[in-house]
């Protein structure tokens, strides 16, 4: 059933879960913020083709990603993130971290400071070393014994 659009609501949050406020999509941002771009990337999560594919072309259409082609005959196209898709980077973070305090099971999605081994933390900011940073230096990462729970 097709929820009804929250795009003319008066309020940034309603518009924004207009956007991306379905799960799949969520996770296909979380995955692209740590690097997934491909489709069979953005597989691993357990969506559907069918889904993935709605999925990204909403995303795409929004401007939060952009698809680039990476291979000719046949053509294979990488999903990269927008100013605005990098820009939802905080948002997804805070989503792990009320998840991480709020709710039971396990975490396998831990963001690492590459330079330190830090968890980032909300505003990617590490907790380790206390240095604000960008995308490009964090990666996917488990926890380490020096790592800052």
């Amino acid at each position: 059933m097709r929820h009804a659009s929250l795009a003319a609501q008066p309020c940034p949050i309603a518009r924004t879960l207009d956007l991306v406020g379905e799960w799949w999509t969520l996770l296909i941002i979380r995955d692209a913020i740590l690097g997934a771009r491909r489709f069979e990337d953005f597989k691993a999560t357990g969506i559907a083709d069918n889904i993935l594919s709605a999925r990204l072309k909403r995303l795409i259409e929004a401007g939060i990603l952009k698809r680039r082609r990476y291979q000719a005959h046949p053509d294979r196209y990488e999903y990269l993130l927008t100013e605005k898709g990098r820009a939802f980077g905080p948002v997804v973070l805070a989503l792990r971290t009320w998840g991480k305090r709020f709710t039971n099971g396990p975490d396998r999605s831990h963001i690492v400071h590459k330079a330190c081994g830090g968890n980032v933390e909300i505003g990617f900011h590490c907790a380790k070393c206390d240095q604000e940073i960008g995308r490009s230096e964090i990666v996917p990462g488990r926890l380490h014994e020096n790592a800052i729970a």
